[in-house]
């Protein structure tokens, strides 16, 4: 039987000695012999620290002593603050008016016109099941929210990707800003917003917009960018005018991608709002975070259910609206829409039924904390002989965390540079090597060497047992359909599920240290990882398994050397995914015991210490984007190796 086989060590040593990557190692190795002599070390050297606790704290005082007196505070921040006082107050002051019957009948309407009648059964169902868990105030208060801050960031982001679409000056010029808007932790600006608006709805709705802003920019001016040139053409030998081509051409033809960029900006402004519940959002996100204060597993996942409904719900009625074959416009007409959600909304009102009844709601905070007082009783330190999750936790943290910590804490500064540059010039190039050592050389600068290093231990630990078993659940996904449709909502569940809601049972089942913010993290970054790599298994050429088997191949040998070379890009993007999204919950884990940045964030926002806070937030920031440029091959590195 023919089998296939890897090349042999004699033909493969001369290529490796040929390579451009041994080259690159070997120039960056003859570099650090040379200024050997000239460096020290140990960890990152005082007096290559700046500090900027002044400026900042300067900054910070300033703010707070001129905040009701100034005419930049009360004559522009304060009519914003206004503005968005009032339009969050007439949305939910509608929604009320409308009560449960008339929202939950536009809802379905809605997504009928869009996506047809399954869809409208399940966004009825979805706005029913709010109601029934006791969340229905709350749940208009979060959808009250969340409408102006998606208008808002739909609005500032389509701004922003027609400027970027249509100017490349521009375009080079707001990435950066994009980025940092991205990468930045929501906890870092928190404290500025609160700063400048005070606590309460503004602040909240404003730092979800910087938040959630970016994909509709980034999607904006891919869409505009990307327009058929045979198209604008043809447009422009008409005689159009500019305005004429954007609005004609330009606009209708990038809809995909403004419809994908709102579906983006909806899914991002709802994962804020537990966060922006903290400077006073209100709705949903405060009873999670309050559950979160006193471990309250029912009360947390009695609010967080509804946002998970919310997030899918609106997922696929946007993702439904992008596409053409599954609208329904003849079936369902907003007219008749309209009618029937305001007969819905007085035939409740004179029924007396406008708010949602007493009687109709279903407690699962009860059944919930006694499954979890269970766990808790059984599983943190009640099994024999394999010991409880508190037994995992710690040997977790004494094999795994300390050891990668300490080993990188005891490398020299200069030697952490080198690896890293060693890293990312052997998959990019040095400009992508150039950036990622100058973003580390920023963590230094800030002061937070040590922290971050603890930070980075903690990510890569996270990583890899993101990777170890999103590869394995991906590549199950991928063999078995039925694997794959049991995992769907599963994965979509996890997804859309607030942070803090299973921080709570992550925290009741390991305590509070760095191995539960670890599994937090885990948590979060596995779907992603999970769906890319199934995706990019998927999509391998059936035509190059078909030849592997042919030749007598095993499932094991089309697996190792036909599909997961052949996904090559998508595993390297299902790690870049992973090493992103860990980092995202770094604060997250801080609030648990992970300490570091995360904690440092978390303590500026507690204490008001702009100085602490922010210099934590853009020490994550550089190590997001040191870890990127490691992980994230160049586009012309990426098509060789594919």
């Amino acid at each position: 039987m023919a089998t296939l086989s890897l090349p042999t060590s004699r033909t493969a040593t001369p290529r490796i000695l040929r390579s451009r990557t041994a080259g690159k190692l070997l120039l960056l190795a003859l570099v650090t012999a040379v200024l050997l002599p000239l460096l020290h070390g140990g960890s990152w050297p005082r007096h290559l620290t700046v500090s900027l606790d002044k400026p900042l704290t300067s900054a910070s005082n300033w703010v707070i002593d001129n905040r009701d007196s100034h005419p930049l505070f009360l004559y522009f921040f304060g009519y914003i603050s206004n503005a968005v006082v009032m339009a969050v107050r007439a949305v939910y002051l509608t929604l009320l008016a409308a009560g449960w019957a008339g929202v939950t009948a536009f809802g379905a309407l809605l997504a009928w016109r869009f996506a047809g009648p399954r869809l409208a059964a399940g966004t009825a169902t979805a706005f029913l099941a709010c109601g029934a868990l006791g969340m229905w105030v709350p749940t208009m208060q979060t959808l009250a929210l969340m409408v102006v801050a998606v208008l808002a960031s739909v609005v500032v982001g389509a701004l922003l990707g027609l400027a970027a679409g249509l100017s490349d000056r521009l375009d080079r010029a707001l990435r950066p800003v994009l980025d940092t808007m991205q990468v930045l932790p929501a906890f870092a600006y928190l404290l500025p917003v609160v700063l400048v608006f005070g606590i309460g709805v503004p602040a909240a709705v404003l730092a979800t917009v910087v938040y959630a802003a970016p994909p509709m920019a980034r999607l904006t001016a891919l869409g505009l960018r990307g327009a058929d040139p045979e198209v604008l053409e043809a447009v422009e030998s008409l005689g159009a005018t500019r305005r004429q081509r954007l609005l004609t051409a330009r606009i209708p033809l990038a809809r995909g991608e403004l419809l994908l960029g709102l579906n983006q900006t909806i899914m991002m402004a709802l994962s804020m709002a537990v966060i922006a519940s903290v400077i006073g959002a209100g709705g949903l996100g405060d009873r999670v975070y309050q559950a979160l204060a006193s471990v309250d597993v029912g009360q947390a996942l009695a609010a967080g259910i509804p946002i998970v409904l919310l997030a899918v719900v609106l997922d696929r009625v946007t993702a439904a609206a992008g596409d053409d074959r599954t609208t329904h416009p003849r079936t369902i007409g907003w007219p008749y829409a309209l009618a029937v959600t305001v007969a819905a909304a007085l035939a409740a009102r004179l029924l007396g039924r406008l708010d949602w009844p007493s009687g109709w709601t279903l407690d699962i905070a009860e059944p919930v904390d006694r499954a979890v007082d269970w766990m808790t009783n059984h599983l943190y330190s009640g099994v024999p002989v394999i010991g409880g999750t508190a037994d995992w936790a710690g040997h977790f943290t004494t094999w795994v965390l300390d050891p990668v910590r300490g080993g990188l804490q005891w490398l020299p500064w200069w030697s952490v540079l080198l690896i890293v540059a060693a890293l990312a010039w052997s998959i990019g190039t040095w400009r992508t090597a150039l950036t990622a050592v100058l973003a580390m050389a920023a963590i230094g600068v800030l002061g937070v060497w040590d922290p971050a290093l603890d930070t980075l231990s903690q990510v890569l630990a996270a990583v890899a047992v993101t990777l170890v078993l999103g590869f394995a659940t991906g590549v199950a996904a991928a063999r078995s359909d039925r694997v794959e449709r049991a995992l769907r909502p599963v994965l979509d569940v996890f997804q859309t599920m607030p942070q803090f809601v299973y921080l709570i049972p992550v925290v009741a089942l390991f305590g509070v240290g760095r191995a539960p913010a670890v599994a937090a993290a885990v948590v979060y970054a596995l779907p992603a990882v999970v769906r890319i790599t199934a995706q990019g298994l998927r999509q391998v050429d059936p035509a190059a398994l078909e030849s592997a088997r042919s030749l007598g191949a095993t499932g094991r040998q089309q697996l190792w050397q036909v599909q997961l070379p052949l996904a090559r890009r998508s595993l390297l993007l299902a790690v870049n995914q992973g090493v992103v999204l860990v980092l995202a919950v770094v604060i997250i884990g801080g609030l648990v015991g992970g300490g570091a940045l995360g904690y440092n964030v978390a303590f500026g926002l507690a204490q008001g210490d702009l100085a602490t806070g922010l210099v934590a937030g853009a020490a994550i920031v550089c190590l997001g984007l040191m870890l990127d440029r490691v992980t994230q091959p160049t586009e012309r590195r990426a098509k060789k190796g594919a």
